[in-house]
């Protein structure tokens, strides 16, 4: 693939070549035309090996959308612009776990698999272990309905790394429910095994804690809407974040950078 390095900068098919740019890289690169036809993909034989990728692929930035769309209320200022391939990279490894399944049909079992999502960062280059130092716990409830996020007391001046002119920050808790997928074969794609539970969430937040203050023991508490109990088929992610701010007046404005979201837990 070769890379344009000068100072015309365009898009499309020149020739037989084809110019472009690729999300979350910088540049614009340059490929030659060609390759087969869509209809080749779909039916020609030599090509199945290829259907059965897409199709588990597909299903992974399926399974990979649950995720953030349980999230979405955080995830515009929480994730890096390259979350989406990481979680669908995190899914396709889960799906190649299944080995009941026949290739391009396997299963994404996340119930089963739940150590890939443990620990994942929604900004990669923002770690909240490495903005937030402070002692904390977080439990949940044997159904799995309920989650606490408990800090003991801290100075946050010492333990919080925030952006430069922060005056107040807010602590978050979350539980956030994504199902495992299966092909269903008269839909002829992947669905939720739980179609009711999946994606359906809890975001709670602390107050507005004071950067330059000491912080009492602080607990924030998340609990599935309407009474729902997770399914054995669903798996129940129980993330932790922060966001900062800077008070001006009486209104706190939200800072577009230091803010992050982790993965803490996966149940």
């Amino acid at each position: 693939m070769a890379r344009q390095k000068g100072v015309i900068k365009y898009v499309g098919t020149l020739g037989d070549i084809r110019h472009f740019k690729i999300k979350g890289q910088e540049g614009y690169f340059a490929g030659m035309v060609g390759g087969p036809s869509g209809d080749q993909v779909n039916t020609a034989p030599e090509f199945e090996r290829t259907r059965e990728n897409m199709n588990e692929f597909g299903a992974s930035a399926k399974a990979g959308k649950s995720v953030r769309a349980g999230l979405s209320q955080v995830m515009k200022q929480m994730s890096d612009s390259q979350v989406t391939g990481r979680l669908t990279s995190i899914m396709k490894k889960i799906n190649l776990e299944d080995q009941t399944e026949a290739r391009g049909y396997r299963k994404i079992e996340i119930s089963t698999q739940r150590r890939y999502l443990k620990g994942f960062e929604f900004n990669k280059n923002t770690s909240f272990n490495g903005i937030f130092n402070a002692p904390y716990t977080l439990t949940h409830t044997a159904g799995r309905e309920s989650g606490e996020l408990v800090v003991d007391a801290f100075n946050p001046v010492n333990l919080v790394n925030a952006p430069s002119g922060t005056t107040h920050f807010r602590l978050i808790s979350s539980l956030s429910v994504v199902s495992d997928f299966e092909y269903n074969a008269t839909t002829n794609s992947y669905d939720p095994m739980d179609a009711v539970l999946n994606e359906v969430n809890d975001i709670q937040y602390s107050d507005f804690l004071d950067l330059y203050a000491p912080v009492p023991v602080t607990t924030v508490s998340a609990t599935l809407p309407g009474g729902v109990v997770p399914t054995a088929n669903t798996t129940v992610l129980q993330c932790v974040g922060i966001e900062f701010y800077q008070l001006v007046g009486a209104n706190f404005y939200l800072f577009s950078s230091g803010n992050c979201l982790k993965v803490e837990e996966a149940f």
